[in-house]
């Protein structure tokens, strides 16, 4: 397994060598069943012509000869993607198992290795669905909860700064982390409406800031996560409605990604918002509502909303003038308390992620936030 994944090529190089690189360097030059591979890069489409072409027991072949090109790749079955991450996260627990005990790290380093592979033995463990996993650097993950491919509707988690590999779940305040958030959204929109079938993706796989210094200032990230965000919801399986649940700079993302977003997505909802690089909602240029909450204690409320010379992100999505539909965020208590069980704000997330828009509670201020709306919109099937 670890020749295969491209391991032996690159096992007397520096420790953080990239595992992903390797693997789609061998993958370049691979094979099956005496045809070439596509590229890595092709589109979604002709990646799911290819694998469709092959039989059961080729797809797994390459899930498990190259794991962290096939994990990652938009256009394979969801299925094999899941078993592929599998396969390279097992490589990568190894990985840093050698490296917790390499006694030419630094005791920090020893520190460091022995997080990330208790991160990737839990990512392991239960029968859990991985979408897509890269350990190189801080690390990009995405999990999904409940069956994606049957879902009738399709909620994204979309987290802020300081989201990687050692924060994607946590033990204290765990709804503060993105598992944690969609778990607890998960369980939500079961309990609104139990006959739709539902399907919820903590989507960690984009570089999100460190801390709240430039790069949180700045688009910069948020761009390159939105090319990330747009491709993962156009190349969803079926034909499923999609919502984006945007928590503090992963708004920005959601904001940039906006523009370009697949018509399947009916709603935006952002929490904890900086900004969306926007002045209006309308300057988003999607056909999807454009939800807002604010806990009144969130420190976010601080943050100057403009944007000068590329520094911020513009108006505030939840002042009057910028024209979003705003939610009660009753309950949530501060900047990560949105997802909190018994919460108003995670009560509206799952009306909105199940389609029952109605059902929510608008703002102190603003009961018209449900107006114009009756039941559940459609759009499209892409």
């Amino acid at each position: 397994m670890l020749a295969t994944t491209g391991w032996t090529a690159v096992r007397g190089h520096r420790v953080d060598t990239d595992l992903r690189a390797a693997s789609l360097k061998a993958w370049l030059h691979g094979s099956i069943g005496g045809r070439p591979l596509p590229s890595a890069t092709a589109e979604p489409g002709a990646l799911t012509r290819f694998f469709g072409s092959l039989s059961a027991g080729q797809r797994e072949q390459l899930a498990d000869r190259y794991p962290f090109v096939v994990g990652n790749l938009s256009g394979a079955p969801v299925d094999l993607r899941y078993r592929a991450n599998k396969v390279s996260l097992g490589v990568a627990r190894a990985v840093e198992e050698r490296r917790a005990r390499d006694n030419g790290l630094t005791p920090a380093g020893r520190t460091e290795a022995s997080r990330r592979m208790h991160r990737f033995e839990s990512l392991l463990s239960g029968g859990r669905q991985v979408l897509a996993f890269d350990p190189a650097g801080p690390g990009r993950v995405a999990e999904v909860f409940g069956d994606l491919e049957r879902a009738d509707r399709v909620s994204v988690v979309v987290p802020g700064v300081d989201t990687n590999l050692l924060t994607f779940e946590k033990t204290q305040r765990a709804y503060s982390a993105p598992v944690g958030m969609a778990r607890s959204l998960y369980a939500a929109e079961g309990k609104t409406r139990p006959g739709t079938r539902t399907a919820v993706i903590a989507w960690a796989d984009y570089t999100s800031p460190a801390g709240v210094g430039m790069d949180a200032a700045t688009g910069k990230l948020a761009a390159e996560g939105a090319l990330r965000l747009r491709k993962l919801v156009r190349t969803l399986p079926g034909d499923s409605r999609v919502s984006l649940f945007c928590h503090s700079y992963g708004s920005v993302v959601c904001g940039v990604a906006a523009r370009e977003l697949s018509p399947r997505v009916t709603d935006v909802a952002v929490a904890g918002s900086p900004g969306m690089r926007a002045e209006h909602a309308s300057d988003l240029g999607t056909g999807a509502r454009i939800w807002a909450m604010r806990d009144q204690d969130d420190w976010i409320q601080g943050v100057p909303h403009m944007e000068v010379g590329g520094l911020g992100h513009g108006a505030d999505p939840v002042s009057a003038g910028f024209g979003a539909r705003l939610l009660s965020a009753s309950g949530a208590r501060g900047h990560g308390g949105y997802f909190e069980p018994g919460t108003t704000s995670l009560a509206n997330f799952a009306g909105i992620g199940v389609g029952a828009p109605t059902s929510v509670r608008c703002a102190g201020d603003a009961s018209d936030c449900t107006e114009g709306l009756g039941a559940d919109q459609t759009v499209p099937a892409v």
